[in-house]
């Protein structure tokens, strides 16, 4: 007796012991459980705020750019009754086939994938449903059976939460496959590079099987991999109905199609302009930048430019760029960087919209534009004649691209034959200073020097500009006259202020010169490139040594730039920009006018227009040959005369601190300097006093001086009918 109350009072205690060990483990379980279960969210698309990069779409919401970095996707999402039917049917056999039955947490396929996992004696199923692989997308845990544990609440309570079309919806846009793709659109495109409606039964059932081992099962690797997979999900289908057997037969022969996606449009430039460019509020939290371009236009202004460049590649040319602006809105259409091969060293990888190169003679309309403010006239004459300027310690003379000089011409003529010499005196008229200044205004930062480093040359493009800021100032002379910064975003409210840089009727004047085939038959010749069927302003530019060729023009809806060169500073063969770009100008603008109902550029209306004698080739031949001409009104002539401006009186040769060396080939007693007065008369008298000594008298501006070695100087003063003129500072200059 004892000992039976010995031996139940043992078993009372341990079972006690067993039953407080057992509520101990189930109170830290559920501690614990309470501790790791993670809380699951009200809405599944309220997760998508965690999204590290933007996408970029183009006006018409084609994506430019393509990211698989981000945890969630949200490029590519579709509402689940966009999904095909037949793929939603085939994850759920494949995947959860009691979806729409349980409430989460499918226990009964748990209870058999023990039983098989146990009589295998290894894993062999998991039997995880579409819920509980939600849960697992968002919280990210080891694959342990308490992570099991943890996932089958949290689905449950989701489940709770979320109908099953939410569920199902997420679950086909975020399951992940190879390469970083999400959900079956982005799977879709990467296999077979189509949309889903696209598919064939057969890829809606390989998506189906893919996710199980998306890198096991590489398609592109071995397309045969999946068969039997398929097979096997097509018998299920079958069975459950949703498969006949003519589709099932038709499934188990049919071949894959792969091909591998490919962009719809090459921008990635105008891509890391906009990331760049664009102030961190204006796209924080936004998912999509919807921005300006247009991918049909920059496509095909692509192989425009691509095929131009690859025929002139004989010619040393590399690297080209475009830039396409609607100016009625300054919003950027296209923006394109051509050119092919080593990126190392063919600079594929830098931006030649961006890069800042010389623009040559593409700056002149903004110099006649602030001449024509400053009180001068299409029909003003300049004097086309060789200028001789210091450079440094030396001289620098100053040649027309053709090495001809015309004499008197009209700023007509200057500007549409692109002449050197007369934009050399329009600066001395307008000033370096205001001529920089007025740049700055429109939009050209990167001219930042003094007026003093550039010099006469500004005139003459030797500043360095980008082909963006260039077309952005050509977009002032299409709109009038107004400046506004050219947009890349559609919905961009950023304040900006707009400023009338000319007035309409000096941007109508300059339009009107750039789009005049007469204007330029100095230069250019009649039947050019630049005389296009559609009323056109266009201007080209060439730096020195053929390292830039650019052309620039605009209509009545578009402006649009061309630039071509070597993004590696090296020179092409004789490449100008009339020979160079003009070709995809002119291609680019026959292209944009299509189907459009076009029409001329903006006149004034407070332009006055008047019959009178060409100045130019009166003053040239003496002849008269009358046309129209348009004038600002209170600067129309009111008698045929024109004057050509008058130049300041000056010493322009030698100039201070002028070096300079005799010819060891030449006999010092035959060798001579020319000295030269700028702006009297060929009657004035000029006397020219030499190391303080009287030496000669010159009727006009030069006297041509015998050569000395030494360290000499020189004063001129000019007398006109006997009075004194002028009498200049003493120069200093060396010959050695």
């Amino acid at each position: 007796m004892f000992r039976f109350t010995v031996s139940a009072m043992k078993k009372r205690i341990a079972v006690k012991y067993i039953i407080t060990a057992c509520a101990l483990l189930c109170g830290v379980t559920a501690l614990k459980t309470w501790n790791d279960v993670m809380p699951v969210p009200e809405s599944l698309t309220s997760i998508f705020f965690d999204v590290r990069k933007f996408q970029v779409l183009d006006r018409h919401g084609i994506a430019m750019t393509v990211t698989y970095q981000n945890r969630w996707n949200t490029y590519d999402y579709l509402p689940l009754y966009e999904i095909p039917e037949f793929l939603q049917q085939s994850f759920i056999v494949a995947e959860d086939k009691r979806f729409f039955e349980h409430h989460g947490v499918d226990w009964l396929a748990r209870f058999h994938a023990l039983r098989q996992n146990i009589c295998s004696l290894h894993a062999i199923r998991g039997a995880s449903t579409i819920t509980e692989q939600v849960i697992r997308m968002m919280h990210h845990r080891p694959r342990t059976l308490w992570s099991r544990w943890l996932e089958g609440i949290e689905a449950a309570r989701l489940g709770k939460k979320a109908t099953k079309a939410d569920v199902l919806e997420f679950y086909l846009n975020q399951v992940p496959y190879a390469e970083n793709r999400r959900g079956v659109v982005q799977a879709a495109r990467y296999y077979f590079n189509r949309d889903l409606d696209t598919l064939s039964r057969k890829e809606m059932i390989a998506l189906a099987v893919l996710v199980r081992a998306p890198s096991y099962l590489d398609l592109y690797n071995d397309p045969e991999i999946i068969l039997p997979s398929i097979k096997h999900l097509a018998e299920r289908l079958q069975v459950s109905g949703l498969l006949g057997e003519k589709e099932f037969l038709q499934i188990i022969n049919e071949n894959f199609q792969l091909a591998r996606p490919t962009p719809p449009v090459y921008a990635s430039h105008f891509v890391n302009y906009v990331f760049s460019a664009m102030p961190r509020n204006v796209i924080q939290r936004r998912h999509r930048l919807h921005t300006t371009l247009d991918s049909n236009i920059q496509n095909f202004i692509q192989d425009i430019l691509d095929q131009r460049l690859e025929t002139l590649k004989t010619r040393q040319v590399t690297n080209g760029a475009a830039l396409i602006v609607d100016h009625t809105n300054n919003e950027v259409l296209a923006w394109v960087n051509g050119g092919k091969g080593d990126p190392d060293i063919e600079g594929s990888l830098i931006d030649a919209v961006t890069s800042l190169r010389q623009p040559g003679s593409s700056l002149k309309p903004f110099l006649y534009a602030l001449a024509l403010e400053q009180g001068w006239t299409p029909a003003t004459l300049l004097n086309d004649s060789p200028i001789i300027q210091p450079v440094g310690h030396g001289l620098h003379a100053y040649q027309n691209y053709s090495r001809l000089f015309y004499g008197p011409v009209s700023l007509r003529e200057a500007l549409g034959n692109s002449l050197n010499i007369p934009a050399i005196r329009t600066i001395h008229f307008v000033g370096v200073g205001n001529y920089l200044s007025c740049l700055r205004r429109l939009g050209f930062e990167n001219l930042v020097q003094h007026p003093d480093y550039y010099g006469d040359g500004l005139a003459l493009g030797n500043g360095e500009v980008t082909l963006f800021e260039l077309a952005q100032a050509y977009t002032v002379l299409a709109n009038r006259g107004v400046f506004s910064p050219l947009r890349v975003l559609q919905d961009n409210h950023l304040p900006y202020e707009s400023q009338q840089i000319y007035s309409k009727e000096v941007a109508s004047l300059i339009a009107n010169i750039l789009s005049d085939p007469f204007a330029r038959n100095l230069e250019f010749g009649n039947g050019n490139l630049l005389n296009f069927p559609v009323q056109t302003a266009v201007k080209t530019g060439t730096s020195s040594d053929y390292r830039d060729a650019w052309a620039v023009g605009f209509n009545y809806h578009y402006t649009v730039g061309v630039w071509m060169g070597n993004l590696d500073g090296s020179p092409m063969d004789g490449v100008t920009g009339s020979t160079g770009p003009a070709m995809v100008l002119r291609t680019i603008f026959a292209n944009l006018n299509k189907f459009k109902e076009t029409r001329s550029l903006y006149v004034s209306p407070k332009l006055i227009k008047r019959e009178i004698c060409d100045p130019a080739i009166k003053a040239r031949d003496g002849d008269c040959l009358h046309r129209t001409e348009w004038f600002i009104a209170g600067t129309e002539p009111e008698t045929e005369k024109h004057e050509t401006p008058k130049e300041v009186i000056k010493l322009v040769r030698p100039v201070n601190g002028l070096q300079m060396a005799m010819d060891p080939r030449i006999p010092d007693d035959q060798e001579a300097f020319e000295f030269f007065m700028a702006g009297i008369t060929t009657h004035d008298i000029v006397e020219w006093e030499i190391d303080s000594n009287l030496s000669e008298k010159s009727q006009g501006g030069r006297y041509l001086w015998p050569l000395q070695r030494g360290i000499h100087t020189v004063q001129a003063t000019v007398w006109r009918d006997n009075n004194k003129l002028l009498q200049t500072d003493k120069i200093r200059f060396c010959v050695k």
